[in-house]
């Protein structure tokens, strides 16, 4: 048998050969992560059991992505001109109510550190931010939301779209009388929105909490 069917043979028949990300254009020293960067650093950030075992804010596979940022240089290579450029990709598991933190050798392509955490809630991500809007127009605690839609627009509030969107982590420590439901906030990665009609008023929704993770709202008081 020649050696390139022997060789194509020994791939099992399900298998996927992912191509190495192209390295593309490359940032120097301690400039922000170019664009080509960032998108090769997820890539390679992306491979082995996370992409599987993750979901990201909507269910879907694979971690939520919620940043990607130049690593801070390592003291023991401060001094050196040639010290490679790290990412950290930084990513929410919604399966598991995880922080996850990759470390991207960008010279050598490779994961170098992981770092995985429960109870870190940094600041939301768009993505995230749309889908707990989602959330409060679907639900029946977003009758207000939708009727002072309709007040200021004269036309029913049916998309995110149509409104110009902010939020903060909900801290549960705050709060006097906390609702039960928001017992896991924190442990659960909960939001608060603030919202305003596009081209319009704000609308007050800061009473409103979203468990991103449980996919409820709960009323304040």
């Amino acid at each position: 048998m020649a050696a390139g069917a022997a060789q194509q043979n020994a791939i099992p028949k399900d298998a996927v050969v992912e191509a190495a990300p192209e390295e593309g254009e490359k940032g120097i020293g301690s400039d922000p992560l170019t664009d080509d960067e960032m998108k090769r650093a997820e890539t390679i950030a992306m491979k082995g059991d996370l992409r599987r075992s993750a979901r990201d804010v909507e269910g879907d596979r694979g971690p939520q992505l919620l940043a990607n940022n130049l690593s801070e240089v390592d003291p023991t290579e401060a001094v050196d001109p040639d010290r490679p450029r790290r990412a950290d990709i930084v990513y929410y598991d919604y399966k598991n109510d995880a922080l996850v933190t990759k470390t991207v050798n960008l010279a050598t392509g490779k994961v170098e550190d992981t770092d995985t955490s429960h109870g870190v809630q940094p600041p939301p991500a768009k993505d995230e931010l749309r889908e707990a809007a989602e959330l409060l127009i679907a639900d029946p605690l977003g009758a207000d939301l939708k009727k002072d839609y309709k007040d200021a627009m004269g036309k029913e509030l049916t998309s995110p779209g149509q409104l110009t969107l902010s939020a903060f982590v909900f801290h549960k420590e705050t709060v006097e009388k906390l609702p039960a439901p928001l017992a896991k906030c924190g442990e659960h990665r909960c939001l608060s929105v603030v919202s305003k009609v596009v081209n319009g008023p704000w609308i007050d929704t800061r009473d409103l909490i979203v468990d991103l993770s449980d996919r409820k709202v709960t009323r304040l008081r």
